[in-house]
């Protein structure tokens, strides 16, 4: 999809055994709209353009969905456990979660209140960094179908931007610093010093079909 540079990132997932053994069975898992999302993307994207093993500094792998007829934190937590058991052979936790439920505990976690999401792409799109707003999901051809609001370029230059729709300072800074003992090549942008094209965020630029 336009923005997403579809074959350089399959490029640089393919090695991953992540990708390899999970991302395929996203349609039959029985979540709706399963997408594996943010960190995993990214820190196999960095590590493919570092020359670092494919789980180099990855502790774990977001798959959200979105169901908005259960809400309650019981229904995430089986679909969790369901798919730690389905993917035991991961050497990673899965995390999973749905996001027509994040503005339930958002703001006691970070202290604002947030509206409910209407989609994944939408939650996407509030990630906290320009190379972690991207999700992936099978696209029924055999292909990848890409969320990427803010594009690949910053993931692919390995540049962490803040996007500022709601990651505070801190937040921001602590995880960057913490991505950057992990990938020291990435180049951190200052918080402050420039914004991501918020424009195309909201217009939906790149947006999963």
């Amino acid at each position: 999809m336009s923005g997403c540079g579809l074959a350089a990132l399959e490029a640089a997932l393919a090695p991953a055994p992540w990708f390899r053994e999970l991302w395929p069975s996203l349609p039959g898992l029985g979540l709706p709209h399963a997408t594996v999302v943010a960190g995993a993307i990214a820190q196999t994207v960095w590590n493919h353009r570092t020359g670092r093993a494919p789980g180099h500094g990855m502790a774990d792998i977001d798959i959200v969905y979105f169901d908005p007829d259960d809400l309650s934190a019981q229904a995430e937590k089986v679909a969790e456990a369901r798919l730690t058991r389905l993917f035991a052979a991961l050497p990673v936790r899965l995390d999973v979660k749905n996001q027509a439920r994040v503005h339930l505990w958002y703001e006691a976690r970070f202290g604002r209140a947030i509206q409910p999401y209407r989609s994944v792409d939408d939650a996407i799109a509030t990630y906290p960094t320009t190379a972690t707003a991207i999700g992936i999901r099978p696209d029924g051809a055999g292909g990848i179908a890409c969320c990427a609001p803010f594009g690949t370029d910053d993931l692919f230059a390995l540049v962490v931007r803040s996007n500022y729709r709601l990651v505070s300072q801190a937040v921001y800074e602590a995880k960057a610093e913490r991505w950057r003992a992990m990938w020291p090549e990435l180049r951190i942008v200052p918080w402050g010093s420039s914004g991501p094209n918020r424009a195309s965020a909201d217009s939906g630029a790149a947006i999963l079909p």
